[in-house]
């Protein structure tokens, strides 16, 4: 199984806070486990904010006010950048369809000069799953999968990303139970 860029949808029953109603995207998937950003809780910090206290110029006025996210409950003290194009930068993850998950600060001090990817988001932390801890919460109904698409990614407000992704699988979140079965 790879669910590389794939989508994780919480399920209603997911009891851990950092997890709950959110849209997790999955950057890496292989046998020693997966990494993904959460791609619709947005932080009080803005890009502007993060700039300022990393003590980096910003020329774009259009990302001053783009919220930073939190991307997941590990490392939370450092920036990823997940963008398209995939670009050449220092310390990039490729994912694939020309998307990357970048950690270096070339990206940022691109993105400052306004000369950065057209498309992106910052997340503060990533979530990551040890080897077949991913797989062990599917059997569990933890997540529903599916198929990232990057309009849902980049191009939706946050509010509306969840909803997206659940109609790519033809349900609606609300008519999701909060107990599952197995068959």
């Amino acid at each position: 199984m790879d669910l590389t860029h794939h989508f994780l949808i919480a399920m209603p029953s997911m009891a851990d806070p950092y997890f709950a109603r959110t849209l997790t995207y999955v950057c890496e998937h292989n046998e020693n486990g997966a990494l993904g950003v959460v791609i619709n809780r947005p932080i009080e910090l803005t890009v502007a904010g993060l700039f300022e206290r990393l003590d980096l110029a910003l020329e774009t006025g259009t990302l001053r006010q783009q919220p930073v996210f939190f991307g997941g409950p590990v490392q939370t003290d450092r920036g990823f950048v997940l963008h398209a194009p995939l670009g050449e930068w220092g310390s990039t993850l490729p994912v694939r369809g020309g998307i990357g998950l970048t950690t270096s600060r070339d990206i940022l001090e691109a993105v400052g000069a306004g000369t950065g990817p057209q498309k992106m988001i910052i997340t503060l932390g990533y979530a990551g799953w040890a080897a077949g801890q991913l797989e062990h919460e599917l059997q569990q109904n933890a997540w529903l999968t599916v198929e990232a698409q990057e309009r849902i990614i980049f191009d939706l407000p946050v509010e509306e990303r969840l909803a997206a992704a659940m109609e790519l699988l033809g349900v609606s979140f609300a008519s999701l139970s909060d107990g599952a079965g197995h068959a």
